[in-house]
């Protein structure tokens, strides 16, 4: 489950968009009062800083998720901005607000008509924000102000996401006020739950222990029917199993229902080999699933799920896809090593160099990134976007010289 939105800081280009969004998530209002006055004396023009955005976020979003009362009182009373406003994603600077862990900023967007109800393009509401993001204490001041614990527009509740985010002290929040996943913790409609999934992928404990504490079932198997206890014994992730065996229903077929029981059934089954069908229909499953989970940008999900597309059958076109996943997580080694795995597999392959490349740009290895953009331009010549981004590693490489050197 992917965190909701935070603001990163803009690579200044010296623009006035820069420079109002670094002014707001500084807390600089003197700096931001002279970037709106350079805009004109008028209302309309001095409102026209809202109109200043990066990534599609403005100013009141970004003074809001850092938590700057000054800067959120003087745009909303001086230049009469608001608090549900939207922007990327459908959120609002009340949503962000939440992320900063400031109770004096959240409280003051709500007397000034932040709405608790309203959920972004994600069905996250404010109080969404704050349990995916660990602001315990905005948390609590929410929920005693009402907002119903279990509210839910179709993506999960907020108990949910907050397990699925392994924020753990928000978990017990909700859960200290009677939260209920509900039937989005089993992953109702998908291909497999969020448990099977964790226990399938091995080595995420800790989201397997916060899963369950949100109430997700472990008798609900994958699609060949195995238990996440099961899932978990071929992985030896003994933590796990010891954590799912007291709330497992006896097996059929495991004559020593007990922990060495389950794992002595479970290695002997995995030793029979799956049926070729069942590997393409299950590498079909997963992928589709990874990008249905990709569009709704949720990238750690897609990620998960096509790296159990590429456990059932590797292909260069799943790395390229898991590339691109960790690049928008900001995994630059994950996704170079996904890159150069596709480029083995496929090495005419403009896109396998073009992920390299990516890569190697957020990494801030610009020369390796120009000779990888250099090669996916030779295998796709006139691809704008290719050579778009190797001007820029061209640039960055002129700016930077000797880091590319070292």
């Amino acid at each position: 489950m992917e965190a909701p939105f935070i603001y990163r800081r803009p690579c200044g280009n010296g623009s006035t968009e820069d420079a109002a969004i670094m002014a707001a998530l500084e807390g600089d209002l003197g700096r931001l009062k002279g970037i709106v006055e350079s805009l004109g004396k008028g209302n309309g023009n001095r409102a026209a800083v809202f109109s200043l955005k990066k990534g599609g976020v403005g100013v009141l979003h970004c003074a809001a998720c850092a938590g700057h009362l000054e800067v959120c009182m003087y745009l909303v009373e001086e230049l009469g901005g608001d608090a549900n406003m939207t922007a990327a994603e459908g959120v609002t600077p009340f949503m962000t607000a939440a992320q900063s862990g400031d109770v004096s900023t959240v409280k003051y967007l709500l007397d000034r008509g932040g709405d608790l109800m309203k959920a972004d393009e994600k069905g996250r509401t404010v109080l969404h924000h704050a349990a995916c993001t660990g602001s315990t204490k905005v948390t609590e001041f929410l929920l005693s102000k009402g907002i119903p614990v279990d509210i839910d527009y179709g993506h999960g509740t907020a108990l949910y996401q907050a397990a699925a985010n392994e924020q753990d002290k928000t978990v017990k929040i909700l859960l200290d006020h009677h939260a209920n996943a509900g039937a989005d913790v089993n992953g109702k409609g998908n291909l497999a739950s969020p448990l099977v999934i964790a226990t399938m992928r091995g080595g995420y404990t800790n989201e397997v222990r916060l899963l369950l504490k949100a109430g997700a079932d472990p008798n609900i198997p994958d699609d060949l029917g195995t238990l996440p206890v099961e899932l978990a014994a071929l992985n030896d992730c003994m933590e796990e199993v010891e954590m799912l065996f007291p709330l497992t229903s006896p097996i059929p077929g495991v004559p020593n229902w007990s922990v060495h029981g389950v794992i002595s059934h479970a290695k002997l089954e995995c030793k029979k080999p799956l049926e070729e069908h069942h590997i393409a229909r299950r590498k079909a499953m997963f992928k589709s699933q990874a990008s249905k989970a990709f569009k709704l940008k949720n990238y750690d999900l897609a990620s998960k799920l096509y790296g159990l597309a590429i456990d059932h059958a590797p292909d260069a076109t799943l790395y390229s896809n898991r590339s691109l996943c960790r690049l928008q997580m900001g995994d630059g080694e994950g996704a170079l090593s996904d890159a150069y795995k596709c480029r083995t597999m496929r090495p005419d392959w403009a896109k396998g160099c073009y992920r390299q490349g990516a890569a190697h740009m957020l990494l801030g290895e610009h020369k390796q990134a120009h000779d990888a953009l250099l090669d996916a331009q030779k295998l796709d010549p006139g691809n704008e976007e290719i050579e778009r981004e190797l001007r820029k590693a061209m640039e960055l490489m002129k700016v930077s010289p000797d880091e590319d050197d070292q």
